[in-house]
């Protein structure tokens, strides 16, 4: 079978560093900025960002409605940062006119964690993989509450924010509050997604 073909939405945010973790592990890595972009690809990446403006681009750009479809049919999603907060079901500060896509049964927080001068890195214990995961955390999310169907993957280990929610998935689709494309070295996030879209293609 040929390599899964995985589109990352690219209206706004970190584009070229997940396009670059999934060409590394032999994905077939596409840009999305196209309706019919949408119906080519075999599962979709969207990266970290800005929220609001990713939704707002989205449906200026006329990809909400074929994004929710093939979300909706199953097609395998991994959301990042911003791309958590794209793929939540409820967002518990939304700004008034924001909307996400849907796809997980999560309430999330933005900016949950502080300004810019609050990032950081930590290191953490996530469900499957041996070892530990080397998180940045930017600007990001946390999930305040996750339905009954959705696997908590990660939490926050240490500091004031531990025990906080920070990587899920439910089903096909898989979003973290942290960002692993910035992490050159360790691609077993992307390899993970890798895996749940050419499973889903069988």
């Amino acid at each position: 079978m040929s390599s899964p073909r995985i589109g990352v939405l690219a209206v706004q945010g970190d584009v070229r560093e997940h396009v670059a973790a999934l060409r590394d592990l032999g994905a077939e890595a596409t840009t999305v900025r196209r309706p019919e972009e949408v119906e080519s690809i075999d599962g979709l990446v969207i990266p970290g960002g800005e929220s609001t403006v990713m939704d707002k681009l989205v449906r200026a750009f006329d990809l909400q409605e074929p994004l929710k479809r093939r979300l909706a049919e199953g097609m395998p999603a991994y959301g990042s940062c911003a791309g958590m907060i794209m793929l939540a079901d409820r967002i518990a500060d939304a700004r008034p006119d924001q909307q996400t896509l849907g796809g997980l049964d999560i309430t999330v927080r933005r900016n949950a964690f502080g300004r810019q001068v609050d990032s950081f890195e930590q290191d953490l214990d996530y469900v499957g993989l041996e070892g530990t995961v080397h998180a940045v955390f930017i600007r990001a999310p946390w999930v305040e509450e996750a339905g009954e169907c959705v696997e908590v993957l990660a939490r926050v280990s240490e500091g004031p924010a531990a025990g906080r929610i920070v990587a899920v998935r439910q089903g096909s689709i898989m979003a973290t509050s942290f960002h692993p494309e910035v992490v050159g070295g360790d691609r077993r996030i992307h390899a993970e997604f890798v895996k749940i879209v050419s499973q889903h293609r069988r």
